[in-house]
């Protein structure tokens, strides 16, 4: 177990996504690094957050933030599939999204584990 560098597995960020971004009443999806996709709601997602790598997730999963996400799509570190205008109504909505910290605490310290 390292403290410096976790490793979350594909189906533990899938899990990690649900929490944070379960309740944005938007139809959108993330595609992990090994091609799961984890869709948000039970509708046709109008666009697809496409992440790269483990260190990606963990970046943008610490500050979930509309910036770090544009900051880490001008890298080329995601990808952004589907209907751009669509994409950014859910940055607006994610714009208001709170992580009460006894959450956050609880997700950081998940990511260790798997």
């Amino acid at each position: 177990m390292s403290l410096l560098a976790p490793q979350p597995s594909a189906a533990r960020a899938a899990g990690i996504l649900r929490d944070v971004f379960g309740a944005i009443p938007a139809p959108f999806a993330f595609r992990l690094w090994d091609g799961q996709e984890v869709r948000l709601d039970a509708g046709q997602p109008v666009c697809t957050v496409v992440i790269k790598a483990p260190e990606t997730f963990l970046r943008l999963i610490r500050d979930p933030a509309p910036y770090n996400f544009a900051e880490a799509y001008v890298e080329s570190a995601i990808d952004l599939e589907g209907d751009l205008f669509a994409a950014m109504s859910v940055a607006n909505v994610v714009e208001e999204l709170r992580v009460p910290l006894l959450t956050r605490a609880r997700i950081l310290l998940s990511l260790w584990k798997g």
